[in-house]
């Protein structure tokens, strides 16, 4: 062993040679920051330039000088590792001392077949902000990496859902991919500088945090039914707010049942508690619902397409009654959350804030315009919401109509 590997599991597949992925033919991390993707590839690298003579691809989409790539990087982990008596850094490349193994630094954008085939020996690959790699360069590169054994590193911090990284490994993986997601929750070693940012943003603003830290991919942010709208924000329940709001939306096959409580104050709505569980039985429902502290107490609203179970939760001692739908009825519930001022989604919450993130409007897929129906997914405790609310949106609806 030329030096101690220390790793957290999530990296093992990288060193440990009887993880049944070590030998994988596209090794994928992605995620948010903070997730040490790209130090564990740059020692990884090293690591297996110590073994044997190889050579080492490090890529990228755009590369104008070798300060644009993981030269730097890998110079850094170098010294880390303390071996500094095992390679030679040059200005252009990193050389193995013993085994000879080299590193070379190259950009996609612009190479043709021609001008990538030097790089057919090579016996790893390691793609760093592979979400902004071309299909074009995915189609020159992965063909061009095919001496036997050999592998292709990809790490990035996704952007948005249709980026051909995202695309070709997380939505479509190929075989013989190992694919994982990894954040800074996982990074024992995260700086505290970094953690006080996320959770700054986190309270701040929850979508720019997902994407930014959780890793997760921007949606088209003018379909997001509540774009501008919410916030996740820790608050506590007094004496100034009036009695909770309940509403239960029931689940189907693998959709979840929810119970969700809030409050309104102030021209705002004040999202407190959840209860989610994906595929519950009728019996355990109660249990689940007793999650939240007292909702025996408080009536609860709840979907009226399964009358069974809310016959079933009257027996069971609840206060719940069906809602009531009419014709347009969502989008009425709708356009009355989107009416306060603030939507504020305790962290707790946190089936409720990706829903707030990831519901959203239908996408013309040929102009990609905004289309004025609601994509049925990612909108379970959004509906119980809308349940609980039902009162006001229909008083609302009342004083609407008898204006004209």
């Amino acid at each position: 062993m030329i030096c101690q590997i220390e790793t957290i599991p999530e990296f093992e597949v990288l060193y440990n040679s009887k993880h049944p992925n070590y030998f994988s033919r596209y090794i994928v991390f992605y995620g948010g920051r903070g997730g040490r993707k790209s130090w564990e590839y740059a020692k990884k690298c090293l690591m297996e330039a110590l073994k044997s003579k190889k050579l080492i691809v490090c890529t990228r989409e755009h590369q104008n000088s070798i300060s644009d790539s993981v030269h730097r990087l890998l110079s850094d982990r170098i010294e880390d590792l303390d071996l500094q008596h095992e390679f030679e850094v040059q200005k252009n490349t990193i050389i193995a001392h013993r085994t000879g193994s080299e590193f070379i630094f190259k950009g996609l954008s612009g190479l043709t077949i021609d001008a990538i085939k030097s790089l057919e020996g090579a016996d790893l690959c390691w793609v760093e902000e592979a979400h902004s790699v071309s299909d074009k360069s995915w189609s020159i590169l992965i063909p061009t990496i095919r001496k036997k054994g050999s592998q292709i590193l990809v790490s990035y911090n996704p952007d948005l859902n249709t980026d051909p990284a995202h695309q070709r490994f997380v939505i479509n993986p190929p075989p013989n991919a190992f694919v994982q997601k990894v954040t800074y929750l996982d990074n024992p070693d995260c700086p505290q500088t970094l953690i006080d940012e996320a959770n700054y943003l986190r309270e701040v603003d929850y979508e720019a945090y997902a994407h930014v830290y959780l890793g997760e991919v921007r949606e088209y942010s003018d379909a997001q039914v509540f774009k501008d709208k919410y916030t996740i924000q820790s608050f506590e329940i007094d004496s100034t707010f009036d009695a909770p709001l309940q509403g239960a939306d029931w689940g189907f096959a693998n959709d979840p049942n929810t119970l969700i409580r809030s409050y309104i104050k102030d021209n705002c709505l004040y999202i407190c508690n959840e209860a989610y569980k994906v595929k519950c039985e009728i019996e355990d429902t109660p249990g689940m619902f007793d999650s939240i502290n007292d909702a025996r107490n408080y009536m609860i609203v709840a979907d009226n397409a399964r009358p069974e179970i809310i016959s079933f939760m009257q027996r069971k001692g609840f206060k719940i009654k069906p809602a009531q739908k009419w014709k347009g009825c969502e989008k009425d519930a709708i356009d009355f959350m989107r009416s306060f001022e603030k939507i504020i989604v305790h962290p707790d919450c946190k089936h409720t804030a990706e829903e707030m993130r990831l519901y959203c409007y239908k996408i013309d897929k040929r102009t990609g315009n905004v289309l004025p129906e609601l994509v049925d997914k990612h909108n379970h405790c959004i509906r119980a919401i809308g349940y609980s609310l039902e009162s006001f949106i229909k008083k609302r609806s009342i004083s609407f109509n008898l204006s004209y």
